[in-house]
């Protein structure tokens, strides 16, 4: 029997929601509650960033598995997010930081499966609709789902609630939002939630792709040391978990918004000279913190980089899709790795410079300024590329 279509209002609420589990709570839950289980003695700064970065080594391995497990994207959503829901609440476990390290990695394999079945499924169902113009709402839900599970955090710590209790919470979360996927999951029809045509690519040069990777990879680097560590900053500055607990869900409301003006913004620019730009205001926002640390420059860092990860994601992605020569996949995967790499080389560089003798203080600002560093030289090659595509090539310019 032909199941009933589904609304692609439906579509796009279930695909909010499977990111917010996925990404704001699988991915990023530890980011809000580290601060709190430093308080409580369980770690510290640089036990932390080795956690942080095998949770991002998981999201790698995941992103590198999820198409060879030749699951249905169904099946595979289904199983990540119940996977992030069970490693979530096993947090609250009395462990060793080592045992805590392997539940992250496990749940960034589950976070980028249930990343990877969701642009399956959902972005599939959309074409199918022709309504692929919802496509950056949904993923406004990765910027919600942190902004969500920060003011849990921020509610749970004003009420005096344990770092283990947030967990079991959190966990539990997952599973209850789980529900209304599950439903539309099985509403859908096969063939939109199974598989999802690739676009096709638009042959605009494939010159410059392995700096387009490098720099991609520079974005991985650059934001998550602010996406890590802001909490921690801010409760350097602060105990009181009510104020230092903002930093997260501003970057993460920040992130959402950005989503809806990403469109706008590149039709009224190039890919390229929107990548820049961005690089740009998210290396202030990662300086900032690490010369001047107050509560201006932490919720100032938040708004820059939150405001901008998201669109230099979407500007990179469709700009290495639009240079591919036929199917963009291999180069669509050699950009996540990139990216992936960077996010794991970012808390490993803190970590090991908060151990270096005369770097103990400072090994977080050092590794600051590094990030920035990257992004300032990855904005100038973008905008001499951009430049000089736009003198050799003026009718790609126009293309955007």
């Amino acid at each position: 029997m032909a199941k009933h279509p589904v609304p692609p209002s439906a579509v796009v609420f279930a695909g909010i929601l499977s990111l917010a589990a996925a990404m704001g709570i699988g991915r990023f839950a530890f980011t809000p509650l580290m601060p709190l289980m430093i308080a409580e003695g369980r770690l510290d700064v640089a036990v932390g960033g080795w956690i942080a970065a095998a949770n991002y080594a998981g999201y790698l391995a995941g992103a590198l598995t999820a198409s060879r497990l030749r699951w249905s994207a169904v099946r595979l959503a289904v199983t990540a997010l119940a996977l992030t829901a069970l490693l979530t609440a096993a947090m609250a476990l009395p462990l060793a930081p080592w045992l805590w390290g392997v539940l992250r990695f496990a749940a960034g394999v589950a976070s980028a499966w249930a990343f990877v079945a969701t642009a399956i499924w959902c972005l599939g169902a959309l074409a199918r609709a022709s309504r692929g113009d919802l496509a950056g709402a949904v993923y406004s839900g990765v910027g919600f789902g942190i902004a969500a599970a920060g003011v849990y955090c921020v509610a749970g710590s004003a009420w005096h609630a344990s770092a283990d209790m947030l967990w079991l919470q959190l966990g539990a979360i997952v599973l209850v939002l789980l529900v209304p996927i599950a439903v539309v999951l099985h509403r859908l029809n096969g063939a939109a939630a199974g598989a999802m045509p690739a676009p096709p690519a638009r042959a605009a040069g494939g010159e410059n792709i392995r700096a387009l990777v490098v720099c991609y990879g520079a974005l991985g680097f650059g934001y998550i040391l602010p996406a890590t560590f802001l909490p921690v900053m801010a409760r350097s500055l602060v105990q009181d978990p009510r104020i230092f607990g903002l930093a997260w869900p501003v970057f993460g409301i920040t992130a959402a918004a950005s989503t809806f003006v990403a469109a706008w913004v590149l039709r009224h620019a190039s890919r390229l000279q929107v990548w820049a730009v961005s690089n740009v205001v998210m290396g202030v926002g990662t300086l900032l913190p690490s010369v001047w640390l107050n509560g201006f420059t932490i919720a100032l860092s938040a708004l820059c980089v939150g405001g901008t990860f998201m669109i230099v994601t979407l500007a990179g992605v469709q700009e290495v899709r639009a240079r591919a020569h036929g199917d963009a996949t291999p180069l669509v995967a050699r950009m996540t790795a990139s990216f992936a790499l960077g996010q794991i080389a970012g808390p490993i560089a803190s970590s090991l410079l908060l151990h270096v003798p005369g770097f103990a203080q400072h090994g977080l600002d050092v590794a600051l300024q590094l990030a920035a560093a990257s992004l300032f030289l990855s904005a100038a090659w973008l905008w001499r590329a951009d430049r000089s595509r736009t003198l050799t090539h003026p009718e790609v310019s126009h293309a955007r």
